[in-house]
């Protein structure tokens, strides 16, 4: 069983070109399922049957995992038998009538508008003196709010991908799916002076294309960038404790805030399903309102 795991991980990495987290979130999933089977005298991936993998899910719920937790282990165990069953590895599909729970459907906590431009103007404040790593900083929060791409889509980010004519970055989301986004001038001119008087100064021999760089001059780390901010959201009054992601669903409600059709925003984000934009993305009850005196012959 350890070396169809291995085989395993290196399918998403070389055929699914999946991201490294979600590569070590799926094979860590995996490896737990592996184990529980082997625990109930499981010795091949062909012992493992519909009832281990229930037995698995049930564990993890006495084990208190939330449901969301438990319905991504579900969907994890789903793509590993469709796998073992199209690489011949098992007779059969196993894991296709596995159901899961439904996972809750909370909607994050986003910034006012107002609270965006404090947390972007306080950053800004203190790179006044100039220092490489203050202009970096708004830059990146800049794009971050900006465009609601991926903290990993950020650090990922070539000096090429920026297209200063037309104000857009090429973006390699999820599956390594390429998609443009464009972003305004106030997050272009963050991205000039980062460039032309931020990133000279960090720059080594081995920073290579890299936009964002860290401290010592490499490619900037996402654990980096989720500190940075959280830090700087802290020191907005008011304002609740998010981080990158919680920017990126920000971005999304002020768009359809500002009158965004809900297909520009999936495009925007990147999401292949509408369904997946909906549950990131909420609209205020003044919005609705407003929407429905305009448009109903009652209101």
């Amino acid at each position: 069983m350890a070396r169809v795991l291995g085989d395993y991980e290196r399918h998403l990495v070389s055929e699914r070109d999946l991201t490294p987290h979600t590569v070590r979130a799926y094979t860590a999933d995996v490896a737990g399922l592996l184990e529980h089977a082997s625990r109930l005298g499981c010795t091949e991936v062909t012992d493992v049957d519909l009832r281990t993998l229930r037995s698995w899910l049930a564990k993890q719920q006495t084990m208190g995992l939330s449901r969301t937790t438990i319905a991504r282990r579900a969907t994890a165990a789903r793509v590993f038998t469709a796998w073992l069953a199209r690489t011949a590895r098992a007779p059969s599909d196993v894991g296709a009538s596995l159901g899961s729970p439904k996972a809750h459907k909370t909607l994050p906590p986003v910034l006012r508008a107002d609270e965006a431009s404090d947390l972007i103007a306080a950053a800004a404040e203190l790179a006044d003196d100039g220092s490489p790593i203050g202009l970096r900083d708004v830059a990146m929060l800049e794009l971050l709010y900006a465009t609601g791409i991926r903290v990993g889509e950020l650090v990922g980010l070539d000096i090429d991908d920026i297209d200063r004519d037309r104000y857009v970055i090429r973006v390699f989301g999820k599956g390594r799916k390429e998609r443009s986004v464009p972003f305004g001038r106030p997050a272009a001119r963050a991205l000039d002076f980062w460039q032309r008087q931020g990133r000279p100064h960090l720059q080594v021999d081995g920073s290579g294309p890299a936009l964002f760089l860290g401290a010592r001059g490499k490619r900037i780390d996402p654990r980096a960038v989720r500190t940075l901010v959280h830090q700087r959201i802290a020191e907005v009054p008011g304002a609740p404790d998010i981080g990158p992601h919680g920017l990126r669903h920000t971005a999304a409600t002020h768009l359809l805030e500002g009158g965004a059709d809900l297909r520009s925003v999936q495009e925007l984000l990147g999401h292949a399903s509408l369904a997946t934009t909906q549950l990131y993305t909420h609209v205020t009850t003044d919005r609705l309102r407003r929407a429905y005196q305009q448009a109903h012959p009652r209101a």
